[in-house]
């Protein structure tokens, strides 16, 4: 076994641990929630307003959920990770160990993508106590969840370095993050908005990670998804080459 792949399999080991040793913390949040959610919004109003583009409400809305948590949860640990050893300063054993500028960012990336796709997964199972899920286009639904978790895994390295404080990552989470989705037509589609509402709601990149895993979940998009993973591809590797390029010049590591 390689020295490199040593050294970056231990950092994603050391960070997923870190979150599976306390579940109560990571994953039972996120099960609790959207099981309000798919109570409420799924059981209690889905009955009074029906169908929605050939399927249940409780369908329809199931594939928002699944982005918004798994977003919330991949940036949530990137952030929360690379800042809280800032804070601590155990984060200059990594920086100062043999790994390559490029292997730190992979490490914190990949362990954080990975917890948002755990989080999809519980999200998908609290689901099927509700209701049946179908999965009209399994690869779509893979890749969309595979490119999404590693943007928002990406963005939350950037944000863990640009952070002085907890209540930074908390603004950045609570009030851009969750907002976004909340209005990325997770609970409504984009045909019941005004036609001027429905131009500006396409330039919130939300709509297009919603819409992709609601075409790889239920086959059903109003965005041609293959152009949306397309640009959500290029938005990954654009982060991840701004990841590495801020962990290389020590921005927020080195004072």
């Amino acid at each position: 076994m390689s020295t490199n792949y040593t050294q970056l399999s231990t950092l994603v080991q050391r960070e997923v641990l870190r979150y599976v040793r306390r579940p109560y913390n990571t994953f039972l949040p996120p099960i609790v929630t959207n099981s309000l959610y798919f109570a409420v919004f799924g059981v209690i109003l889905g009955n009074r307003i029906g169908a929605i583009a050939g399927v249940s409400y409780i369908q329809f809305v199931l594939p928002g959920l699944v982005v918004l948590g798994s977003i919330s949860d991949s940036f949530e640990n990137a952030s929360f990770s690379i800042f809280h050893g800032r804070w601590n300063e155990y984060i200059h054993e990594v920086i100062t160990s043999p790994m390559s500028h490029g292997e730190l960012v992979v490490s914190y990336v990949a362990a954080s993508a990975l917890r948002g796709v755990i989080t999809s997964l519980l999200i998908i199972g609290v689901g099927v106590v509700f209701t049946s899920v179908p999965l009209a286009n399994p690869l779509y639904t893979v890749a969309f969840l595979l490119v999404i978790t590693v943007l928002f895994a990406g963005l939350g390295v950037i944000g863990g370095l640009w952070a002085t404080d907890f209540d930074y990552l908390t603004v950045m989470n609570q009030f851009i993050l969750r907002p976004l989705v909340f209005f990325g037509a997770v609970f409504y589609s984009l045909d019941v908005l005004p036609p001027l509402w429905r131009q500006v709601s396409l330039l919130n990149p939300m709509v297009y990670m919603v819409n992709g895993v609601r075409y790889g979940m239920i086959g059903v998009t109003e965005i041609d998804p293959n152009t949306s993973l397309a640009v959500l591809s290029i938005a990954a590797v654009a982060v991840l080459l701004v990841d590495f390029l801020l962990v290389k010049r020590g921005y927020g590591l080195v004072d």
